[in-house]
């Protein structure tokens, strides 16, 4: 059973690319997200929740059985997580949001802005689950900012 929570937790080899990994073998994200936002907004929450609960145990178990650590090779933290950044964001529906939402994620990933690189330290799944985690939240702040502005400028033009 490891072998196959492995497998997924490295996107099926996605993780093993030798440019970008985290990047490649967060791409399945993209697809979940687009699913994720065409719901109501109860479900999607419900479905984000989930998703961050069901990583936390995949990436644990994909950790101990690739050395104990957060292997750059373990994604499913990366694609599992992202939907938390366009959850309830009604402007992630347009494709061009979401992909751009997705590119923002990865910098944001990869600046781990405060807590984030704290929380990495964070043993086990729980740590490697939580830095994407509060990136992906970052990006959620901003994209709600973007919709408020976006909703502001148009009250202003129609008013």
């Amino acid at each position: 059973m490891e072998h196959y929570i492995t497998a997924f937790a490295t996107g099926f080899g996605l993780g093993n690319a030798t440019w970008l990994p985290g990047t490649a073998g967060a791409l399945p994200g993209i697809a979940l997200a687009w699913l994720v936002v065409q719901q109501r907004r109860g479900i999607q929450c419900i479905l984000v929740l989930a998703l961050i609960i069901v990583a936390v145990p995949i990436c644990d178990i994909a950790s101990d059985t690739l050395g104990g650590k957060d292997d750059s090779r373990i994604v499913a933290d990366e694609f599992l997580v992202f939907p938390a950044a366009v959850v309830a964001q009604g402007i992630a529906k347009h494709p061009a949001i979401l992909i751009g939402a997705f590119a923002a994620s990865r910098v944001l990933d990869g600046l781990k802005p405060p807590p984030a690189a704290q929380l990495e330290g964070v043993a086990g799944g729980v740590g490697i689950v939580l830095d994407d985690l509060v990136a992906n939240l970052y990006l959620w702040l901003i994209l709600a900012a973007i919709a408020a502005f976006m909703r502001y400028r148009r009250q202003r033009q129609d008013g």
